[in-house]
């Protein structure tokens, strides 16, 4: 954590630095507008502009990566539990084979005591 507070900090020191080193006032035209401010605000501009359209262009694939990682981890809660279900099958079925109502007991997902 305190890295990344230096890491933020340094890149913080390295802006200002570079703002105070580009105070000149520059005339920028798009189509029909025109926008005059210092360079290092115009450049922070144009960067702050590009990675909220890059945040925007990779959105949805953040989203559709979210639901696909909850529905896997849905159905692997699903498949733990059907392989208990099938381990409690396997070590009962060597002893004697099991009775309707013990299997039921079992897929209900109550523990089969072995002790008996």
């Amino acid at each position: 954590m305190i890295i990344l507070f230096v890491a933020g900090l340094l890149l913080g020191v390295v802006s200002v630095i570079f703002a105070l080193q580009n105070i000149d006032v520059v005339t920028i035209s798009f189509f029909s507008w025109h926008l005059t401010g210092s360079l290092a605000l115009i450049l922070l501009l144009t960067i702050t502009t590009g990675v909220l359209i890059a945040i925007l262009l990779l959105l949805p694939e953040f989203i559709k990566n979210y639901f696909k990682y909850k529905n896997l981890k849905e159905e692997n809660v699903d498949l733990a539990e059907e392989l208990r279900k099938q381990k409690e099958l396997t070590v009962f079925a060597k002893n004697t084979p099991p009775t309707r109502e013990e299997i039921s007991k079992i897929e209900h997902g109550e523990i089969y005591d072995t002790s008996k």
